[in-house]
């Protein structure tokens, strides 16, 4: 089997979550002095912090919780590329890429290249993108990025857009050192029966 490469943020009090939102904390709730067997720990995070998935309750009061969405989509065969300098992720983005039968698409865009500061911007996807690539076959879409939108809009138009094709979401992912390709995915998210959305551990295995 083919070598894991881990494509997750580090989770400590420097991971750079939305500005206003819930931080990352860690602290001891016991210590083994105190318990004299066990240190036992405790953190606080959002939920979108890091590397993540979204459910669309995050962005729609009648949406799917995280315990609602198919685990299989998280895992599989999936394939990296690298769109560099776009000012945008649409239609035209992917102009000569081979989509077909590709179920799961990772784009590294390398605009977030300080992952302890948050992005004054990012290239966002373009909600037409969306229908695009349910026709192709994709139904999960992971970028380098905090949000598939602008990071100040409110309207979400490409996460209805996505949602409403099918298209699930994976943010945050980290592809600085992978190169374009197809790998195996794992990115499962916790089994939170309320949430909007749930950290992961993505990995992507290599192909053998």
């Amino acid at each position: 089997m083919g070598r894991l490469l881990d494509i997750s943020q580090r989770l400590d009090h420097q991971t750079a979550g939305w500005p206003g939102d819930t931080p990352f904390t860690y602290s001891l709730a016991w210590t083994k002095a105190e318990s004299g067997s066990v240190n036992v720990g405790k953190f606080t995070m959002s939920t979108h912090i890091g590397t993540h998935i979204d459910a669309p309750y995050h962005f729609d009061n009648e949406g799917k919780r995280v315990i609602d969405l198919d685990p299989q989509l998280y895992v599989g065969v999936a394939r990296v590329i690298h769109l560099h300098d776009c000012r945008t992720i649409g239609i035209g983005s992917f102009a000569g890429v081979d989509l077909e039968g590709v179920t799961r698409l990772l784009v590294r865009t390398g605009a977030w290249p300080d992952r302890s500061a948050f992005p004054k911007q990012i290239p966002p996807v373009e909600p037409e993108l969306a229908a695009y690539l349910a026709a192709k076959g994709v139904r999960l879409l992971g970028l380098d990025l905090p949000s598939v939108d602008p990071l100040d809009s409110k309207e979400l138009l490409a996460h209805h857009a996505l949602t409403e094709h099918g298209v699930h979401i994976l943010e945050g992912i980290v592809l600085d050192h992978i190169d374009a390709g197809d790998y195996e995915l794992i990115a499962l998210p916790l089994p939170l029966t309320e949430a909007d959305g749930s950290p992961v551990r993505a990995v992507l295995r290599e192909l053998t």
